[in-house]
Parts: structure tokens; C-alpha cells; sequence
């Protein structure tokens, strides 16, 4: 029931300030556990829906600075997905608004994992199921693409610069290269490229 505020026209009260604050950490944990509850293919399908939700729809992050968040989840340790929530919610909220994009994140996951624990012996060889995953396996790829091509423009990659990548992939996929090494030399020939070009200026 809402008391109306003495002097004021009747209706209802203004929401309080801790009340207000509430409802913020609610609105991060709904949105990331509806992002986290309709995303297949893992924690980089995750990116164009978080990118629409922060940069295009809410305009919470822009867009340069959310390649910077992804480029930052993913050179840190742990899963991408939770990274990427946590990094957006400090932002936002400091550590408590962490708390609440992290744990609607995982959550979706969390529960739908369990689901199937408890319920995968009486489905794994339906050939329905299989037949169902093998429809959603190509649908993944796409959702993971997509937000290649995007970040690539978002990150001013040129036909000069995108011998970069390329190259990162081919060490990674066919000389097995770990990823932390290939991150630290990007970092560093970027730094030393910056220092070069900052001195012949």
C-alpha cells in the first residue's frame, strides 16, 4: 500500500533512494540472466546481445570502450561470459553491480545444466535431441561470427592490419601456439609500434 506524502497531491509516493538502488541491481541481474537463458554457443554468442543491451539499446558503455571490455575479459583468467558481466557491472555499479551481472550470467547455465544432470540418462540417445543439437551446432557459428566482423570495424582493423589477426589464428589453430603468448606479443609489438610512431612525429 502507498502512502501518499503529506503536503503533496494525492498518488502514489515517490520510490526511495535505497528502493530505486534495489531495482538497479535487479534490472543487471535480469538482463544478463535473460542474455545468459537465450544464448547458444557460449560465452562469445554472448557478445552481440550484450553489446545491443549496454551500447546500442541502453547506452550504458560506448561502443570503443566495450571492444576494450572484451579484449580485457579475454586476456583475464576465467570464463569469458562471467568476465565480461563482471567487468560491466563494476562499471556500472562497482562491486555489488558485479555481483548482480555475474550471478545472472551463470545462473541460466547453472540451472539448465542441472536440469539435464538430473534428466540426461532418460534422453541421450533420443534421436530427436541429437537431431535438435546438430540444427543448433551451425546456428552457433553464426552467432559467434557475427560479432567478429563488427568488433573488427569497432577496432579500425585495415586491410594494412588484418595480416594481424590472420596471423594469430593460423600460430593458434596449426602451430599450437598458446593464446597468453600470442596476447603478450600483440600487447607488446602495439606498445613498441606507439612508442615508434610516437617518435618519429
Amino acid at each position: 500500500m502507498n502512502i501518499p506524502v503529506k503536503g503533496a497531491p494525492d498518488g502514489p509516493a515517490p520510490p526511495s533512494p535505497e528502493h530505486r538502488i534495489m531495482n538497479i541491481y535487479i534490472r543487471l541481474f535480469s538482463i544478463f540472466f535473460k542474455i545468459g537463458l537465450f544464448t547458444f554457443g557460449g560465452g562469445y554468442a554472448m557478445i552481440p546481445l550484450i553489446e545491443g543491451e549496454v551500447v546500442d539499446r541502453r547506452r550504458w558503455v560506448g561502443r570503443e570502450e566495450y571492444i576494450d571490455l572484451v579484449a580485457l575479459a579475454q586476456t583475464a583468467p576465467g570464463i569469458f561470459a562471467v568476465n565480461i558481466a563482471i567487468f560491466i557491472g563494476y562499471k556500472l555499479r562497482g562491486v555489488r553491480g558485479c555481483v548482480a551481472t555475474a550471478l545472472g550470467a551463470v545462473m541460466p547455465s547453472f540451472l539448465v545444466i542441472l536440469a539435464i544432470a538430473m534428466c540426461f540418462h532418460n534422453f541421450r540417445d533420443n534421436a530427436v535431441v541429437e537431431r535438435v543439437f546438430k540444427g543448433i551446432r551451425p546456428a552457433t557459428v553464426a552467432l559467434i561470427a557475427a560479432p567478429v566482423f563488427r568488433m573488427a570495424q569497432a577496432a579500425k582493423v585495415t586491410w594494412a592490419t588484418a595480416w594481424i589477426p590472420v596471423a594469430a589464428a593460423l600460430l593458434i589453430w596449426l602451430l599450437g601456439v598458446s593464446p597468453v603468448w600470442v596476447i603478450i606479443a600483440a600487447g607488446t609489438g602495439g606498445y613498441l609500434y606507439g612508442r615508434w610512431k610516437g617518435g618519429r612525429r
